[in-house]
């Protein structure tokens, strides 16, 4: 394999966006004269999205018609609050550095709509620009569909078995996996109690961004 890109899930592995998110839920229960959902309960359901937290804090059924108007409140708080707490994991800003030291092309592939992921990857500055962020608008299937990786090696102009794909939820493993590309499992994100991502058969896994370097760098 000669490397020549890497692709990160978004929330969850490349940015710590939950924090921001639970601030858009506890914002509309505020509102609503509801107690907030605590911070290490909003982290475990922050990749399912915002159906998924609206769900949560305001304990709604599977089919409950509320779900959707409030999820529309959180996501219109969220969308003028994309940045207030949002950071990148520590040990990502050197890991772009030394892709971008080696001439390695990285970029994003995600489910997060396009309208909150291209400002938010727009608000960080690393050193090298990405390639690419991909959200659902780009393709026609979202993950674990591999079209986004499809597109994303076309926009790198690399081949799929020179990429890698790094992502903190089964649908990112198994979207690298569907495509053929080579794939790291990371367990420092939004993993919910109870899950062992050993079982999700990626090609390695790391506990701490700091890790993935030396991954990605065996494939020099």
């Amino acid at each position: 394999m000669t490397l020549r890109a890497v692709f990160f899930d978004l929330d969850g592995t490349l940015l710590d966006t939950a924090h921001d998110l639970a601030a858009a839920l506890n914002h509309i229960l505020a509102e609503d004269g509801l107690p907030p959902l605590a911070i290490d309960i909003a982290r475990q359901i922050v990749s399912e999205g915002a159906y998924a937290l609206v769900k949560k804090g305001y304990g709604l059924g599977e089919n409950d018609a509320r779900s959707e108007p409030l999820r529309q409140r959180l996501l219109d708080y969220y969308g003028h609050n994309l940045n207030k707490h949002t950071v990148a994991f520590e040990g990502i800003n050197t890991l772009i550095q030394h892709l971008s030291d080696n001439n390695i092309a990285w970029g994003v592939a995600t489910n997060k709509p396009k309208p909150y992921a291209e400002p938010l990857m727009k608000a960080f500055r690393f050193a090298s620009e990405p390639c690419c962020v991909l959200s659902p608008e780009h393709v026609q299937h979202k993950k674990p569909h591999p079209e986004s990786l499809f597109l994303a090696c076309k926009l790198a102009q690399c081949e799929i078995s020179e990429a890698i794909y790094i992502g903190d939820h089964k649908r990112d493993i198994d979207c690298g996996i569907n495509a053929g590309m080579t794939t790291i499992a990371v367990s420092y994100g939004y993993i919910p109690d109870g899950v062992d991502i050993r079982s999700w058969n990626a090609d390695h896994y790391a506990h701490t961004a700091n890790e993935l370097w030396p991954i990605i760098k065996g494939y020099l």
